[in-house]
């Protein structure tokens, strides 16, 4: 049963690994404020996620018990990343910040 955790485990933590660079490269690469914030927000917040639930599944095996620590964690990340992500885009589009020609819908324009 050992291995199986620790399959899960790797698992969990490649996925995650694969989530956070897949998002960091979108952050370097994409070419505007409201396509870059996509990548952080989504990206990033799923690699975090499946880091820390790999982290929540170790140790509750090791300690035979549920982490509350992790939960919680994964609880404040997924509430406080969409939240913030919404209010960069809001002052960005208050702002009139910059974008693409070829971005669809003009929820700025009244």
């Amino acid at each position: 049963m050992d291995t199986l955790v620790e399959f899960l485990v790797s698992a969990a933590i490649l996925v995650g690994g694969v989530f956070a660079l897949i998002g960091s490269i979108g952050l370097a690469r994409l070419p505007d404020f409201y396509l870059r914030l996509h990548g952080p927000t989504k990206a990033t917040t799923l690699g975090v996620g499946g880091t820390i639930f790999a982290s929540l599944l170790f140790f509750s095996w090791q300690e035979q018990g549920l982490r509350l620590q992790e939960l919680l964690i994964v609880l404040f990340l997924f509430i406080t990343a969409p939240v913030s992500a919404h209010m960069l885009a809001k002052a960005a589009m208050h702002r009139q910040l910059r974008h693409r020609e070829d971005t669809r819908g003009r929820p700025w324009k009244q």
